[in-house]
């Protein structure tokens, strides 16, 4: 049994920013992953994802860094053009085209003791999915994806219909602080985290961006302070990166503010570069 199993599409992504343009793979389960597959090997990992049949070459570099991965294939990947203006805590999206939602069958073998649904869109994961998967282990999710539908190629945030027959399965909620008013219609993150913990949510984490990030569990709050970044190059995948290192040091027993401090750390580092997660030996050696 793994400790840690993440199950999301890798994305095909085009990042624009003001000072850059890149195509690369993305997804919570292309940054998720890395960033776990980059940490020392504390926690044992697998990722089970979709992605189209001509992009299989990310399965193959993931594997040859020690990822294991389930793959399984369709007509396209998810195919996404995040846009980011002056401020990287803002970005427009649209979808180019789209991939088959997850099975319930496609999870058999699968063994975990937490699973992350890194949910892109809200067609992602059916409320039966989460139901059955919450027998086999415990449920931590990323609701970015739930609130968004695609019309045409342009995504809306939308209210997340199927919350409360989702949320009462979840041990673990992350969130933003957009993606809060839209579920609860509230604008106080420590209102918003009591009233999420009140529909069965165990561990509430809201990410503020540059404010950090809060911490709700046992009835208790945690405020996570931001770490300012050497350079602000790319905040895609800032969110997934926050949510491998709080299950990572969570998996081993650390506290909720040990790890959110580590995860707030490691969105830091993220921020500096372009692409997923790739931890400094200084960092390391300072046991930031």
């Amino acid at each position: 049994m793994n400790d840690i199993c993440c199950i999301g599409h890798i994305t095909r992504d085009k990042i624009i920013t003001p000072h850059h343009e890149a195509f690369i793979s993305g997804g919570t389960a292309f940054y998720f992953s890395y960033a776990i597959a980059r940490l020392p090997r504390k926690v044992s990992y697998q990722l089970v994802t979709k992605l189209g049949r001509y992009d299989v070459e990310e399965v193959k570099r993931m594997r040859a860094e020690r990822i294991d991965v389930l793959a399984y294939t369709c007509d396209n990947s998810v195919y996404f053009e995040n846009r980011y203006e002056g401020d990287q805590n803002k970005r427009t999206q649209r979808v180019l085209s789209k991939c088959e939602p997850f099975k319930i069958s496609e999870m058999n073998g699968v063994e975990a003791k937490v699973f992350h649904l890194g949910s892109l869109l809200n067609d992602d994961f059916s409320a039966d999915f989460v139901r059955e998967l919450s027998t086999r282990g415990r449920i931590s999710i990323d609701a970015q994806g739930f609130l968004r539908e695609v019309r045409g190629q342009k995504v809306v945030a939308v209210d997340w219909e199927e919350k409360h027959k989702i949320l009462k399965h979840t041990h673990t909620l992350k969130l933003n602080e957009h993606e809060m008013e839209v579920i609860t219609g509230l604008t106080n993150p420590r209102s918003v985290a009591q009233q999420i913990a009140s529909w069965g949510v165990k561990d509430v984490v809201i990410t503020l961006g540059s404010g950090g990030s809060l911490i709700y569990a046992d009835q208790t709050f945690y405020e996570i302070p931001a770490y300012p970044p050497r350079k602000l190059v790319d905040a895609t995948g800032c969110g997934d990166t926050y949510s491998a290192g709080y299950l990572y040091c969570r998996a081993q027993g650390l506290s909720y503010a040990e790890s959110g401090k580590f995860a707030a750390a490691m969105c830091t580092r993220k921020l500096e570069a372009t692409g997923p997660y790739m931890p400094d030996k200084e960092w390391f050696e300072e046991g930031t």
